[in-house]
């Protein structure tokens, strides 16, 4: 049976999949993968798929969705899928080492102040004053801590440049984008949806970069209608 592997991003926990966990519950076994203790994404996709026997359908939120594309390109035959959400391609870009390694120093120093600094830039401006809403993602940078964020921030500095074999992924891939996401925005799935062999995309409406936090029924209502379409019968 097909498993579905629900990977959080950047200092980020099951919460963000958890809404789509336990609705896919009834549909496939769910594993939440830990990418907290490993030093780079291809470290990552492999202790992800070592944690697993069988197939997997690989769902990512932002730097998950990287460990996602890395595990498709070691492992084809047993990646079935691929949910990739508010994520990205492009390998290192100039001086973005440097504006890291800031958020690095300042995440060393408190990191309730580099929540507050680095999550309204997050999400839709219309949600930056929903209390409830921030006060769960503040939650969960803090419980991730300065060495999980620096040990991250390295991963995805270092991160593979997923571009050299986009070509070479063949399995379903849904792309799940939002519209004010300024991080990832809706063109940067427009261009993996381009380069892979069998892609659909869809937009969650009025939603930033924490899309599945933001609107979670609306995010699971779209990759579990995706899900079923896809692999319903596989696991059925």
């Amino acid at each position: 049976m097909t498993t579905l592997v629900l990977i959080p991003g950047l200092v980020s926990d099951r919460i963000v999949w958890e809404p789509l966990a336990e609705t896919a519950a009834d549909m496939f076994p769910v594993h939440h993968a830990d990418v907290s203790t490993q030093a780079s994404i291809t470290e990552m996709a492999q202790s992800v798929l070592a944690a697993v026997d069988g197939p997997i359908i690989a769902v990512g939120h932002s730097m998950g969705g990287r460990v996602a594309m890395e595990m498709a390109r070691i492992e084809p035959d047993r990646v079935k899928g691929l949910v990739l959400a508010n994520t990205g391609h492009h390998p290192k870009r100039e001086g973005e080492e440097a504006k890291r390694q800031a958020m690095v120093d300042l995440g060393n120093e408190s990191m309730e102040k580099l929540a507050d600094q680095w999550l309204p830039g997050m999400l839709d401006p219309a949600r930056v004053s929903d209390e409830a809403l921030v006060a769960e993602l503040k939650k969960m940078v803090l419980r991730a801590g300065p060495a999980v964020h620096e040990r991250q921030i390295r991963a995805l500095v270092g991160r593979p440049d997923a571009n050299a074999y986009l070509k070479d992924i063949n399995c379903p891939v849904l792309l799940v984008t939002a519209r004010q996401d300024v991080w990832s925005p809706i063109s940067q799935h427009e261009e993996i949806a381009a380069a892979v062999a069998d892609p659909e995309l869809v937009t969650i409406e009025n939603a930033g970069h924490f899309a599945p936090v933001e609107w979670p029924a609306e995010t699971t209502a779209a990759i579990m209608e995706w899900l079923t379409r896809r692999f319903g019968d596989d696991n059925g």
